[in-house]
């Protein structure tokens, strides 16, 4: 049986985005690595396994092209409306909170925040899928 054990971005600086997570997301250093040409950063919530892998890339100097492969991660937090204040309050970019819905039934509350290399977070409310 297999289990998911983290997602990988690169990211242009490593302390830019370490702090973005760790304010954002509460994502703390699980590991941390330094090879010659490059350092990984694993960064993870302390009440899940799942790490967050974290690429720089030494030497490099311009923004990565995300392209149009790239889709999401995603958090679910227990009040999404809250979080969007809190978002907006730090001053992180943040789209408005959105409703999905299947016919009738409400699948999800969620807004999708960007860290500051451009990768798209979801932000998910806990209910549905997610209780």
């Amino acid at each position: 049986m297999s289990k998911p054990v983290h997602a990988m971005i690169r990211v242009l600086e490593e302390e830019r985005a370490r702090d973005y997570y760790a304010r954002a997301f509460g994502l703390e250093v699980s590991d941390r690595f330094d090879f010659p040409d490059f350092t990984l950063v694993y960064l993870r919530d302390p009440a899940s396994p799942f790490e967050l892998e974290l690429t720089v890339n030494k030497g490099r100097d311009k923004p990565y092209d995300l392209g149009d492969g790239y889709g999401h991660i995603a958090f679910v937090v227990e009040d999404v409306e809250a979080e969007h204040a809190r978002h907006k309050r730090e001053g992180f970019t943040a789209t408005d909170v959105k409703t999905l819905k299947h016919g009738e039934e409400v699948l999800a509350r969620f807004f999708f925040a960007t860290d500051p290399d451009g990768y798209k977070i979801e932000v998910i409310q806990r209910g549905g899928r997610f209780a």
